[in-house]
Formats: C-alpha cells, sequence, structure tokens
C-alpha cells in the first residue's frame, strides 16, 4: 500500500471520517494481532490487549503529528500494552496455559512444513522477553517492520537491538533442535522427558539442551538446517481467526457511557462522533457495523486475507537444502545502456560482463561542487531501513558486500526514493562484478554472490549485476535506502569525485584485480538510471518497481 494513501487515510480518520476510520482499523489489525498473538503465544488475554492496543492508537490518533509515522508509532503502542499486561499478571495467572497456541495457530492457518513449521513451534520455548522481540523480529524478516521500528518499539538503539536479537536467535535455534529432538526416537531423551509434563519452560530448555548437546542421537541433524531468517522470509500474517471482534466503541456500551468514557480518555470529539454514528462498510473479508464493532466474517476454507500493509515476498514454501548457481539470462550488448532517449525513460539495462582486459570508454565531465550525506564521508548500512540522504552536485560510491556465508537467499535490491533533481548511473569498478569468480575459488566455481557449497544470493529478474563498487552522478537531493530481506547483503556510501572513479575503473588485471572497470554515462541527459529510482517517498522503499519512471 503506498504511503500516500495511507497518509490520506490517517489525515482523514484524524478529522473524523468514518470510513477513513473504518480502513485504518482493518488495514493494521493482523499487524497487531501478529505481534500480540505471537508475543503472548495466544494466551487468553490475547484479545484484550489488541483490543486495547488499537483503542488507544483511535483514541490518540489526533496526537500523531507525522502519518508517515503511523507504523511505528501502532507498534510502539502494542509493546507497551503487552509489557503492561505482563505486569498486571497476579501469581495465580502465571500458570495459565494459552486459550489458543499461537505456534499451532501459525502452522495450521498458513500452512508450515518442514522446518517452517519447526521454527513456529519453537517459539514455545522462549521466555515472554524473548517472545515479545520475536514477534517484532519476524516481522523485520517478513519485511513488515524495519529495525529502526524494532528498535524503538522496544525503546532502545539498534546497536543493542541488533545484540538482543542475536542472543534471542540463539536461544530460538537452541529451541528449534529441541523440536526436532522432540520429533525423533531417541530412548534416552524418551526416558529424561518422563517426568516432564509437556508444557515448555526454561528450566526444560536448559535439560533438554544439555541431553542435545551430549547426545549422538540428538545431535546427529540428517538435513540442512535452514537459519530461521531465511525461512521467515515471505510468511504472510497469520490471518485473524474467523469470529475475531474488535469493538471501538468500548465493548458495546451505550452512547452515554462510551461517551462518558471517551471523554474521560481524551478523545476528540470529531473521532467521538465518529464511533458513535451508525455505519457499515465491509472490507477485506470483515465487517465494521455501526458501534464500531470489527467482527471477521471470512469462511473457514477461503484463502488467508493479506494485511494491508507493506508486501513481502509471495513465496511461502520452504526453501531448497541444495543450491545451484542462477541460470543465466539472455543479456543485450553493452550498447542497449547508451539509448538516447529522454532523461526519465532509461533504466539500466542487463549487460555482459566486458573482457577483462577491455578497458573502460572515457568518462565524461560533469560539474562538481560536492555532495553532502547524512551518514558522514562514510555511510554503512547493514540492516533493512538504513537509509542516507545525499544533497548536492557531484559523485558518489555505493560499495557492495554481499554475505552469502551468512544468509543467501532472494536479494532485494536498495532503492533511491525522494528524488528532487537528476540521478545518473556513471560507472562500475572495484575490480570485479558481483558474479565474477573469486580468486582462489575451486574450479573458479564461489563468486561474491555465492557456491554451491553455501548457497546463491539470487537477484530478482531482468536487474543489472552490481559491480563491487557503484558510481552515481547526483544533481539534487535523493535518499538511498537499505532493502535487506532475504539475502544478507551491506552497502557503504562515499561522497566521492570524478577523479576518484577515473582511477577505480582504469585499475584493472596488471594491478592485480579481475577487469577494468566500465563506463555507462553517456555524458547527456540519456544517461542510464538505476533501476529502483522513484520521486516519490513510499512507506516501504523495497515497493519501488524496478523499471521505475522518474
Amino acid at each position: 500500500m503506498d504511503s500516500e494513501h495511507w497518509r490520506a487515510v490517517i489525515t482523514a480518520a484524524q478529522a473524523g471520517d468514518r470510513r477513513a476510520l473504518d480502513e485504518l482499523v482493518a488495514g493494521w489489525l493482523p499487524l497487531v494481532y501478529n505481534i500480540v498473538g505471537r508475543a503472548l503465544n495466544g494466551h487468553a488475554d490475547v484479545d484484550d490487549v489488541v483490543q486495547e492496543t488499537m483503542l488507544r492508537a483511535v483514541g490518540h490518533l489526533g496526537s500523531l503529528r507525522d502519518p508517515d509515522s503511523f507504523r511505528s508509532w501502532l507498534v510502539a503502542i502494542a509493546m507497551r500494552q503487552i509489557r503492561d499486561r505482563a505486569r498486571r499478571r497476579t501469581p495465580d495467572r502465571l500458570e495459565e496455559a494459552p486459550a489458543s497456541d499461537f505456534a499451532d495457530l501459525t502452522v495450521l492457518r498458513l500452512q508450515l512444513e518442514g522446518q517452517r513449521r519447526e521454527v513456529a513451534e519453537a517459539v514455545r520455548w522462549l521466555d515472554d522477553e524473548d517472545r515479545q522481540l520475536l514477534s517484532l523480529w519476524w516481522l523485520e524478516v517478513a519485511g513488515e517492520l524495519t529495525r529502526r521500528e524494532l528498535a524503538a518499539a522496544v525503546g532502545i538503539t539498534r546497536q543493542h537491538a541488533a545484540v538482543r536479537v542475536q542472543r534471542m536467535k540463539e536461544r530460538l535455534e537452541t529451541s528449534r533442535g529441541i523440536v526436532r529432538a522432540l520429533d525423533g526416537a531417541c530412548p534416552g531423551l524418551r526416558e529424561l522427558t518422563g517426568r516432564w509434563d509437556g508444557r515448555p519452560d526454561s528450566v526444560w530448555r536448559k535439560r533438554l539442551a544439555r541431553h542435545i548437546r551430549g547426545c549422538g542421537y540428538c545431535g546427529d541433524t540428517r538435513e540442512t538446517v535452514v537459519p530461521a531468517e531465511r525461512l521467515l522470509v515471505g510468511i504472510a500474517l497469520v490471518p485473524l481467526p474467523v469470529g475475531f471482534t474488535l469493538s471501538l466503541a468500548f465493548g458495546g456500551k451505550t452512547a452515554a457511557a462510551v461517551t462518558s468514557a471517551a471523554t474521560s480518555a481524551g478523545w476528540s470529539a470529531k473521532l467521538l462522533g465518529a464511533l458513535t454514528k451508525p455505519a457499515v462498510a465491509v472490507t477485506a473479508g470483515a465487517t465494521i457495523a455501526a458501534g464500531g464493532a470489527y467482527v471477521v466474517t471470512q469462511p473457514p476454507d477461503a484463502p488467508p486475507p493479506r494485511a494491508a500493509v507493506a508486501p513481502t515476498a509471495t513465496a511461502t514454501a520452504e526453501p531448497p537444502r541444495t543450491f545451484t548457481p542462477p541460470a543465466p539470462t539472455p543479456k543485450p550488448s553493452p550498447s542497449a545502456t547508451q539509448k538516447a532517449d529522454p532523461y526519465g525513460t532509461v533504466v539500466d539495462a542487463v549487460d555482459r560482463a566486458p573482457d577483462p582486459d577491455t578497458r573502460p570508454a572515457a568518462l565524461p565531465r560533469r560539474p562538481e561542487s560536492g555532495i553532502t550525506s547524512t551518514g558522514g564521508p562514510k555511510a554503512v548500512m547493514q540492516h533493512r531501513g538504513d537509509r542516507v540522504t545525499l544533497t548536492g552536485r557531484g559523485y558518489v560510491l555505493v560499495r557492495w558486500q554481499i554475505s552469502p556465508r551468512s544468509r543467501p537467499g532472494a536479494l532485494v535490491m536498495p532503492s533511491w526514493t525522494g528524488l528532487k533533481g537528476r540521478l545518473f548511473h556513471v560507472a562500475s569498478g572495484g575490480w570485479r562484478r558481483m558474479d565474477d569468480p573469486l580468486p582462489g575459488a575451486p574450479n573458479g566455481y564461489a563468486t561474491g554472490m555465492g557456491g554451491p557449497d553455501i548457497g546463491y544470493a539470487v537477484l530478482p529478474p531482468g536487474t543489472q549485476q552490481m559491480w563491487q563498487n557503484e558510481y552515481f552522478y547526483l544533481d539534487g537531493t535523493v535518499t538511498l535506502t537499505q532493502n535487506e530481506r532475504g539475502c544478507d547483503y551491506g552497502l557503504t556510501v562515499f561522497p566521492s569525485d570524478r577523479e576518484a572513479v577515473v582511477r577505480d575503473i582504469n585499475e584493472g588485471p596488471a594491478d592485480g584485480a579481475l577487469r577494468y572497470g566500465l563506463v555507462r554515462d553517456t555524458g547527456t541527459d540519456s544517461a542510464p538510471v538505476p533501476q529502483y529510482v522513484t520521486r516519490e517517498t513510499p512507506a516501504d522503499p523495497a515497493t519501488v518497481p524496478q523499471r521505475s519512471r522518474v
């Protein structure tokens, strides 16, 4: 869903438009339901916490100054309600079993199998704090949240969030090992669990983990264990259960009671009028009836509805356990990048790697007054949602680093958004393309995109192959966003100059590198523009079309 649409919807809802409020609730309720449901693992309090979150969001909607921050603001409210619920629990309620185990619900509603099912079931073995963090990280990996939003919701810095996430992932992997072992037939494990009541907790997690570490039977994994983040890419939100009811009018109380409660909660008169005004709207398989009641009416055998938030990858099948190199794509000659169309209609075409001994063409001269960067002279972007805004007139270097050994898979390209002015792709360098063989690789079979022993990073179809160093020319301002999802990659962004570009692309095989660079700039407005560039500012930059038009 594009940002302009949601900005308009939120603004209209703030002004008291009931239909806009209905659409806002229908669009974002599934996200809140998934965060709360996974954090509480389907506890009986899930419905109450979801309802309280949405009530607070609607009630304080007027205080939201920037509609673009709605998602992070809503997620932060949800996490506060989850923590408040944990503080309010009394000792006699601590042992309550979940009303509807969210792990089972995830497996059944999304039809998960294999290691994806294993990950969902492993959530049961996490402590409350880890499960709360996992509820956000799961959505980050699936493409619904950014790392910045995750950190803000937890109330910590991104650096601290990285440490917390890593520790949580380690405990999740331990829990996955427990799920696998319990599915096995180890006699020693059967004897150990004879005293277990079947309810996962931290004490039994440690006992079972100790057994698995010292057991040749349980520790013998006969299949490749796929990292959890790769398994979560593309998993849809768990749809709201049929019959789920959300009352925005305080549980269907009378108008007088609603007025009294809403006034004490600080609700605006416009919002109060919108909530008490009779209205019926049918959206996304759910009915929003008079008085603000939201009742899911999706039939049980219908396909799970998608939430109206930033789209994720569509694949839900488990990734293959063995990898083969991406099939070669028929590619036009390099001259395909030299079209003479007006600026804004040319995108970077897929080209062949030139011969390593082919020197680059002369680089045209363009005016330079220098580039300023919000990331300073060296902006390192390693997580989805990291971004840097560049302003001025001159050259910019974007240096690629792909880590297939850490996490191969589908690569979501970075995107240039909010462009004001002009942006050209002028040259490629760094001595190699990312698909060039790595020095010392056996049979030249491993590249910067991976190899058969570790898996491959896979480009979207029709995407121009990256070189180690990619150079761009900017005359104006633009924001570059790292959209990591699936494949693990990082970008380092440096303001540069023409002389540095010329030096880089002319350092070739004689200097110990793999190849000379490649000049793409025609010196005119027909030079290639990046494939993922837009003058708009979408809520999720990863949704920028590949062949965008500027």
